[in-house]
C-alpha cells in the first residue's frame, strides 16, 4: 500500500480519474463562488453548490436535491434554510405533504449570472485546450453523461 508520500509523487499520467475529474471541478465551483460573491452574491459560498448545481432547485423536492447531491436530507434542509433567509429560494406545500423548492427573483438572477460565469469558463478552456480537443473533451464527457457509468 503506498504512503501518503507515494502518492503526492504520483506522475501526472498516473493520476486516477476521480482526481482528474474532482479538481477542474472543484476549481469550477470555487470560481462561481468568488465571481458570484463579486456580483452581488455575497451570501452564496461554497457549500450552497450542493443545492445550487445543475439542474438547480427549483420545482424539486428537498429529497430529490440530496439524492443529486449525495447528501443527508437534514444536510440539504439546513442548506436549503440558509438560502431561503437570503432569500435565493422559497418552500411550499406540493402534492401530499411534501415541500417543494422554488427559486426567488434572486434566485433565478444568481442561476442566470452563473451561466454567464460557466460560459465565460468554457470560452477560456477552448482558447487554452484549442477548439478541436475542447469539442473533444466535452464529446467525451456526453459519453460518460450519457453511459451507464455515472448512475
Amino acid at each position: 500500500m503506498a504512503t501518503s508520500s507515494e502518492v503526492l509523487q504520483t506522475k501526472t499520467e498516473d493520476l486516477l480519474i476521480g482526481a482528474l475529474l474532482r479538481v477542474p471541478a472543484q476549481a469550477i465551483q470555487r470560481r462561481l463562488i468568488k465571481e458570484l460573491n463579486a456580483a452581488g452574491f455575497g451570501e452564496l459560498r461554497l457549500p450552497h453548490m450542493a443545492v445550487l448545481q445543475f439542474p438547480g432547485p427549483d420545482g424539486a423536492r428537498p429529497g430529490t436535491i440530496a439524492e443529486r447531491a449525495g447528501m443527508s436530507k437534514q444536510a440539504i434542509n439546513q442548506l436549503l434554510s440558509s438560502l431561503e433567509g437570503y432569500g435565493y429560494i422559497v418552500r411550499s406545500d406540493g402534492e401530499g405533504s411534501a415541500r417543494v423548492v422554488h427559486a426567488t427573483e434572486r434566485g433565478h438572477a444568481a442561476f442566470w449570472k452563473m451561466v454567464d460565469i460557466l460560459r465565460d469558463i468554457e470560452e477560456e478552456w477552448r482558447s487554452e485546450l484549442g477548439p478541436e480537443r475542447f469539442d473533444q473533451l466535452k464529446a467525451l464527457l456526453f459519453v460518460v453523461w450519457d453511459s451507464p457509468l455515472v448512475r
